[in-house]
């Protein structure tokens, strides 16, 4: 997800509306439901026809069900969307050989040193590159900007032969070309509302673009954002294939977009899937990038989601499937830093994305609350640049200091102002692209520069455009979604951690950098924060796994990742709820030593334990409605899932600690191999593993082991232990982490 401060102050104004638009709403109101059917029929049997045979059922009148269907799942699997009246949802949630029915909702939106911070350099992306070429990687997103440097299909071969997608065309979207191999474009509720955009492949926004060659844009030299973070940007797999699925406009990305895109996009031949997209956690059988993955993992294809920008709050993350890749944002070695300098010579340094290279020495500089307008006319804080509050002739030619929220550059850019300085509540580690001058400081400076604008009969500053410096890293980032999940409790997520800070790809030319019309600059490239920017670089890095061991199924290349991460700087509150495994390190994780598999048949019985209908599991696995549990032997352990990490909640706050996982690994290192069991653990947890040995003869054995946690009470105060299991043999290190989290925190 894209981090902006202004389009998330547009998110929640929609909400609001949204809300109050549902308030007023006649109970009559037809409205979009998705009915989801699990796999696809058997061969001989017409999706379609089963699709509207039930909805002439639900609704009772055959010329009606047909006008309120809107769309079909029928490839990769079963389902449909229609407009139904509420009784008739539940109706057809009733019918046999329906797994649920939910309304169609709007998700969100959740480079030149990123892959050098992560040990994968260009010549050795250089010698992998004819594996690569070979990988598709599909991203569903708001389009794609095929003009850029980034995708420029100089010296690649046709598609593979796998490949069966297709190249929509629209406005401003001629074409793909051997790169970009495919575009598809979704707007279902186009059908319900003929207002909608105007459909075409394009990126208007350019989210898209930037996420797609994060993952796989081709190697530019010279790549910036007006000179700022220089150097060559390329992807993670920079010879590989784009498929853009675009599911995303100006409105949101609805739910049965999204559906239809996962269903077109696992028969195109895709080889992973990338989604920087999420929204509140539901039930994995209402939640449609849940369902899409699992069926795009049915079918060997990993997809790879972006955790959510509700940080640091615990409880906030999403995309929690136990199929999928869950990333976290976390930064590099390259901080983005503005400095300041008053007319009384003090300089301080702010976080900042600023283009502009001032043209004078010196400017006047005033305050907010110097700047007021008097009229009253404003109902905000003057002191905080709040819209309508100040004056145009006190603010025209100036900097202007700030107490902030962080948007006061739209109003002192509409009021001729020269720049803003603005001091933030809490420090931020992310920078965000002023529409002029610009610098966010920290409480301390900003008191000396309001003391010295109120001391100095003619005060005066200068901001000077954003450079490069080196900094201490990684960490997570503090907007980044925080578990624990609410779905799955004993599955940790995040799973891992991915550069999701200030980070350089290429943009859409259709759009300003900011996004804001006021805005006149365009660039090849741009600078933008966010888990939208992680969850593509986990997805390249799957991908690179995936060019060594194209047998591999989704869990062990995600193992692979999970088990080889580098550590993270975490903070005890967070512990690894923030940081999943730790962050993404490709090179390692290409030859794991180890990996946690986990088959169908082990999903199955995860979903037993979980109390899911027999029926709707069934229907998952391919129309068995008769399926029992009873049949499959049951999880075992807390968990219930061959999982790389392991995770407890414990049952309340005077509860004591227990907990026991089974793990089996398999030997993917060659010949024969001796790992021993290394624990690290928080005082407060005894952890035992049995047995503290795994020897093995031959590749491809597996051996299984049971880990038991035991504790007292958590002590006030600590809602949080953590552990290390560690398997090491002479050459590799197998990392899990173990966390108990005690509730009784905000969660959600």
């Amino acid at each position: 997800m894209k981090l902006n401060l202004v389009a998330l102050s547009i998110f929640n104004l929609f909400l609001v509306a949204t809300l109050i638009n549902a308030s007023t709403e006649t109970h009559n109101e037809r409205k979009p439901y998705i009915v989801y059917m699990g796999d696809v029929p058997a061969a001989g049997i017409s999706a379609v026809n089963e699709h509207q045979n039930l909805l002439r059922t639900a609704i009772g009148d055959a010329k009606l069900a047909k006008e309120s269907k809107v769309h079909s799942y029928k490839k990769s699997f079963s389902g449909f969307v229609a407009r139904l009246l509420p009784h008739e949802a539940k109706r057809l949630s009733e019918e046999e050989g329906v797994v649920s029915v939910f309304p169609n909702t709007r998700c969100k939106l959740h480079t030149t040193r990123t892959w050098d911070f992560l040990g994968l350099s260009e010549t050795l992306q250089q010698k992998n590159s004819k594996r690569e070429s070979d990988i598709i990687v599909g991203i569903l997103d708001t389009g794609i900007w095929v003009k850029s440097p980034s995708f420029n299909d100089k010296g690649y071969g046709p598609p593979p032969a796998k490949w069966k997608g297709k190249c929509f065309t629209g406005a401003n979207f001629t074409g793909c070309n051997n790169k970009v191999v495919g575009a598809r474009y979704y707007h279902l509720e186009k059908e319900i509302d003929p207002r909608m955009d105007e459909p075409s492949p394009v990126d208007t926004d350019g989210h898209g673009t930037h996420t797609s060659s994060t993952a796989s844009g081709a190697s530019v030299k010279g790549a910036s954002l007006y000179g700022i973070a220089q150097g060559t940007a390329r992807g993670g797999l920079p010879s590989a294939r784009v498929a853009m699925y675009k599911v995303c406009w100006e409105d949101g990305c609805n739910d049965m977009d999204l559906l239809a895109a996962f269903d077109d996009a696992i028969l195109d031949g895709v080889d992973l899937i990338s989604v920087s997209i999420g929204g509140p956690s539901r039930s994995f059988f209402d939640d449609p990038i849940a369902i899409g993955s699992f069926h795009a993992m049915k079918k060997g294809i990993l997809t790879s989601c972006s955790a959510g920008n509700e940080g640091p709050h615990p409880g906030t993350v999403q995309n929690v499937a136990p199929w999928i890749l869950t990333v976290a944002a976390s930064s590099i070695d390259r901080h983005l830093v503005t400095a300041v300098k008053l007319g009384n010579g003090m300089e301080t340094s702010g976080i900042s994305i600023n283009t502009f290279s001032p043209k004078k020495i010196l400017y006047p500089l005033t305050s907010g609350a110097l700047a007021a307008n008097g009229s009253g006319q404003g109902y905000g804080n003057a002191s905080a640049c709040d819209y309508a509050t100040l004056s145009m002739n006190k603010v025209k030619g100036k900097i202007v200091y700030c107490l902030g929220s962080g948007s006061q550059d739209y109003t002192i850019k509409e009021l001729g102002g020269a720049g803003t300085i603005v001091t933030l509540d809490e420090p931020t580690d992310t920078a965000f692209t002023t529409l002029i001058p610009g610098a966010f400081i920290g409480s301390k400076d900003g008191s000396k520069i309001d003391h010295y604008i109120d001391s100095t009969k003619n005060p005066q500053a200068v901001i000077y455009k954003t450079r490069s410096v080196k900094m201490a890293a990684p960490f997570v980032a503090s907007f980044s979604a925080r578990g624990p999940q609410v779905i799955s409790i004993n599955i940790l997520k995040p799973d891992i951690s991915a550069p999701g800070i200030d980070v350089l790809a290429a943009y859409s030319q259709l759009v300003s950098i900011t996004g804001q019309p006021m805005d006149k600059r365009v660039a090849p490239f741009n600078i933008i924060s966010g888990t939208s920017m992680a969850c593509p670089h986990a997805a390249a890095a799957s991908g690179y796994v995936k060019s060594f061991h194209p047998d591999w199924s989704p869990a062990a290349i995600k193992s692979a990742l999970m088990t080889t991460a580098t550590p993270m700087e975490i903070k005890a509150e967070d512990a690894e709820l923030g940081s999943g495994s730790g962050q993404i390190n490709p090179l390692r994780a290409r030859h794991p030593g180890l990996i946690y598999d986990i088959s169908l048949n082990d999903y199955v019985r995860f979903f037993c334990k979980e109390g899911y209908n027999s029926t709707s599991i069934g229907l998952l696995l391919g129309g068995k409605k008769r399926f029992n549990c009873s049949s499959f032997k049951p999880a075992q352990g807390t968990d219930g899932l061959n999982y790389p990490s392991m995770h407890t909640q414990v049952k309340n706050k005077n509860s004591s600690i227990s907990a026991v996982f089974y793990r089996t690994v398999t030997h993917v290192g060659y010949g024969k191999s001796v790992y021993k069991a290394i624990i690290t653990s928080a005082k407060g947890l005894s952890i035992r593993v049995v047995p503290n040995t795994l020897i093995f003869s031959k590749p491809r054995e597996t051996m299984s082991f049971k880990v038991v946690v035991k504790g007292g009470v958590m002590k006030k105060g600590n809602h949080i232990l953590s552990a290390l299991l560690e398997w090491r043999d002479y050459k590799h290190s197998v990392k899990s982490p173990i966390l108990v989290y005690r509730p009784g925190q905000s969660v959600g």
